[in-house]
């Protein structure tokens, strides 16, 4: 097969864009097609277009919404890295944010003035999104200078808010009923927030694990079998899988969060305590994400505002609506607005996006039809 694909930087993250017609409907021989495109059998994915890292091994599947309100819906897969299979469950802001520009691009959403709004709905967990997209001139534009934390290339400028996120995936803010408490993992007792906002998500308070969270990349790929046993622990308590039944290494989110304190990036960049409001390092499937996925910084914006919540606990602007995370990689802002007792009805992020390249991918394999 050749099949068209569009390589787009969102935030930081790279996002391969497919659109619907041109891949199968069925998710079976979609799944099959994209193993193949991103050679993801592969632990370094040479013999394919995927970049054999959690953050660069991503897809979406994208058409035209005809649900009034929504400009575009999109499907999101994490590929595998090592494995023939492709994550379904959970959904990814930077790609949201990738997605925004394409279609911009693309005319699924035309140009109305300086900025151009894309409202989005994530067919995987039903999450509706909604970006500003900057088109200063009435144009579309192929480089910018807005920059985030994990990269110092510029893109072009993307505000991108999630609507009503609370309880989206689940259907409780806090799915065990509690905004805080006591998990058992492997014997180890830690003190957790489980919050569906986002994304589900166990957050763990870092003092209780023995860390500070602020450590660096090396130290908490340290923590991952770790991190990934309460994964599962959560993933039970919140009703994600039952008995001995594995779950997905997408969701929930899980992480490190601890309180300020002076720290240097990835990037060698030193970040003092009073820069930022609290700490958190957070997985991406199995291994140290370098920032911070979108969806967890929601989470961790949405526990924030919640009393004797682990982030809440640590955070020198508990209750706040705007929070400052310090990541691996940097601080990144999160603003909530609308807070009531269920949440906030928005939460915005801003990021950046730049198209890379227009390909068409050679999938090995017989030819798969467009349609099931």
């Amino acid at each position: 097969m050749r099949v068209p694909a569009t390589l787009v930087r969102g935030g930081t993250s790279k996002c391969w864009l497919f659109r619907q017609e041109d891949v199968p409907d069925d998710l079976g021989r979609l799944e099959r097609l994209l193993v193949g495109a991103y050679g993801a059998t592969d632990p370094v994915q040479l013999d394919g277009v995927g970049g054999a890292t959690p953050t660069t091994s991503k897809a979406a599947v994208v058409r035209r919404s005809d649900e009034p309100g929504i400009d575009v819906e999109y499907l999101f897969g994490q590929v595998g890295i090592g494995v023939g299979t492709v994550e379904w469950g959970s959904n990814c802001g930077n790609c949201a944010t990738a997605i925004a520009l394409w279609s911009v691009t693309r005319s699924l959403v035309p140009v109305t003035g300086d900025v151009t709004t894309v409202v989005m709905r994530n067919t995987n967990t039903g999450a509706v999104l909604e970006a500003q997209v900057d088109t200063r001139g009435g144009v579309v534009h192929e480089f910018g200078t807005q920059t985030v934390p994990g990269t110092r290339s510029g893109g072009v400028a993307v505000g991108l808010t999630f609507l009503d996120p609370a309880g989206g995936s689940i259907g409780a803010m806090l799915p065990t009923g509690e905004v805080a408490g006591a998990l058992s993992v492997d014997g180890e007792v830690l003190r957790v927030s489980i919050v569906d906002a986002g994304a589900p998500m166990a957050l763990v308070d870092a003092p209780s694990a023995g860390r500070t969270g602020v450590e660096r990349l090396a130290a908490i790929r340290s923590e991952v079998p770790r991190l990934r046993a309460v994964r599962h622990a959560a993933a039970r308590a919140m009703g994600l899988v039952a008995g001995r039944t594995e779950p997905a290494d997408a969701v929930p989110k899980v992480g490190l969060v601890g309180s300020p304190a002076p720290y240097v990036t990835s990037a060698g960049d030193p970040v003092g305590g009073s820069d930022y409001d609290v700490s958190v390092r957070m997985l991406s499937m199995n291994d140290a994400h370098p920032a911070i996925g979108l969806t967890s910084a929601v989470g961790v914006a949405v526990a924030n505002l919640l009393d004797g919540s682990v982030v809440a606990a640590r955070s020198a602007a508990p209750g706040r609506s705007r929070l400052r995370i310090g990541t691996p990689a940097g601080v990144v802002t999160v603003d909530s607005t609308g807070v009531g007792e269920d949440g906030p009805r928005r939460v915005t992020i801003h990021r950046a996006a730049r198209i890379l390249c227009e390909a068409r991918i050679f999938v090995p394999g017989p030819p798969l039809p467009a349609s099931a």
